[in-house]
């Protein structure tokens, strides 16, 4: 894990991503200008969408991984999510097994993934 990489805007796990050492974020990311977590973000001068008062599924957040994990910091921290994470990482739990997807995608329900995060079982 790298812990310093952090959250994304959107709420996906820079610091667990299989990408971190290739990627340089979402301020020159090469779909930069079609992500529309990071163009409503910045619209908002917001540095994260879990920071936003609204309840939104716009771009990313309309799938359970980045909902949930942008949920989870707006109820608990980013500091929280990261910690969970990390703890989880060392528990064995995988956040990109194949390709992009992982332990954290098997879910439909955003509060199961919630506990899951909080937990590191499933229900």
């Amino acid at each position: 894990m790298k812990r310093e990489l952090g959250i994304a805007r959107c709420g996906l796990a820079c610091c667990l991503c299989s990408e971190n050492g290739k990627c340089a974020g979402c301020s020159v990311c090469e779909e930069k200008d079609w992500c529309e977590n990071r163009k409503c973000s910045l619209e908002k001068d917001l540095s994260h969408c879990y920071l936003c008062a609204e309840d939104c599924r716009k771009g990313l957040l309309g799938k359970s991984k980045p909902y949930a994990f942008s949920l989870f910091c707006k109820r608990y921290g980013e500091a929280a999510l990261l910690d969970c994470l990390e703890r989880n990482e060392k528990n064995g739990i995988v956040y990109h097994r194949e390709g992009i997807l992982g332990d954290y995608d098997d879910f439909d329900d955003v509060e199961a993934l919630i506990e899951f995060i909080k937990t590191g079982r499933k229900a």
